[in-house]
């Protein structure tokens, strides 16, 4: 029998949602795991089971069946492919694709949350790794938001890892991007000098906006072509960044109007329609991209055991030389 949590809604509590309400009451459980647990039925009111959109009297008896908590996360061995781009004894860099998180993290399920990153393949793939970064991310210096391909560093012993994670710090990488933005940009080339922070509102946003506690950011980006297309006007640019922080170049471009394409976070259209007349989105030709026109496409930076300078380089995916296709050949 699963363990059972009782709790009794207050009369103050009166208005509130189940799972608002809920959170508050179970200490270090997200609004999301309550959702979660209410969806397999594992919370009843009044001996019933409940949406978390219920709002409550007060006066009703809560009931919380099992474990509030997710099972702790854990890196795990899974053969995975990985497109290595370059190895050695010391590091790897590796060719991540799209969709694919770099370690364990959020998600609805176990598996979700464990399953199918990219410490999981290497882990298979390699018999030793840096243990600096902790149990969870073994081997991983750097990352790439989800929704991001591209080239990220592998360090294979703790040796190396220091070394890079102090390159990383005194910005002595050279890490060059491909990004497909909404608009025209204005100039051929620009630098955006904005601090990020933690967006107040939308946790799992990063703003510009804030005026006090950001970390300072700098992006450099040079148009590579410009594109006046039937579905309207885009700019590819590269993007050379000096500093990592989260989201940096989705939140930079967005800063100044030109969102990344695909990247509905920071303001991007879910789908690209051609606009015509009398007709809706729905009607008129349309596209979608399931993750966001960012590509890490360049690393340049000294080895951390002989000093040989890397140059490394990882071509566009198909599904983005696709994108371009498409709004190239439309008129």
């Amino acid at each position: 029998m699963p363990e059972i949590a009782t709790y009794l809604v207050s009369p103050e509590a009166a208005g509130q949602r189940l799972d608002a309400w809920l959170a508050a009451q179970l200490e270090g459980v997200s609004r999301s795991r309550v959702q979660l647990l209410l969806s397999e039925q594992k919370i009843l009111v009044e001996g019933r089971t409940a949406k978390a959109s219920l709002k409550l009297r007060g006066g009703e008896v809560v009931e919380v069946l099992g474990e509030p908590a997710p099972a702790p996360l854990r890196a795990m061995a899974e053969a995975i492919p990985l497109d290595i781009i370059y190895e050695d004894d010391d590091l790897s860099v590796v060719n991540k694709p799209a969709g694919m998180m770099v370690h364990a993290g959020s998600g609805a399920t176990d598996d979700a949350r464990n399953r199918g990153t990219l410490v999981n393949a290497l882990l298979h793939h390699y018999r030793q790794l840096s243990s600096t970064g902790g149990e969870l991310r073994p081997g991983i210096v750097h990352r790439l938001d989800k929704q991001t391909s591209g080239l990220i560093i592998v360090a294979r012993n703790d040796a190396a890892h220091l070394k890079l994670a102090e390159m990383f710090s005194r910005r002595q990488m050279r890490k060059t991007y491909i990004a497909l933005v909404h608009g025209a940009l204005k100039q051929d080339a620009g630098t955006i000098n904005a601090a990020i922070s933690r967006d107040a509102v939308r946790r799992t946003r990063m703003t510009t906006r804030r005026a006090t506690g950001g970390r300072m950011a700098i992006s450099h980006y040079e148009v590579v072509r410009r594109i006046d297309s039937g579905f309207g006007k885009f700019t590819l640019a590269r993007v050379r960044i000096e500093t990592g922080r989260t989201h940096q170049i989705r939140v930079h471009m967005a800063s100044i109007g030109h969102p990344v394409v695909g990247d509905t976070l920071y303001g991007a259209p879910a789908r690209i329609a051609v606009p015509q007349k009398g007709k809706s989105t729905t009607e008129a030709e349309s596209m979608s991209l399931d993750r966001n026109f960012l590509h890490a496409a360049e690393l340049a930076f000294a080895h951390p055991r002989t000093g040989k300078l890397l140059e490394l380089s990882a071509p566009l995916p198909l599904e983005l030389e696709d994108i371009l296709t498409r709004l190239e050949s439309a008129k």
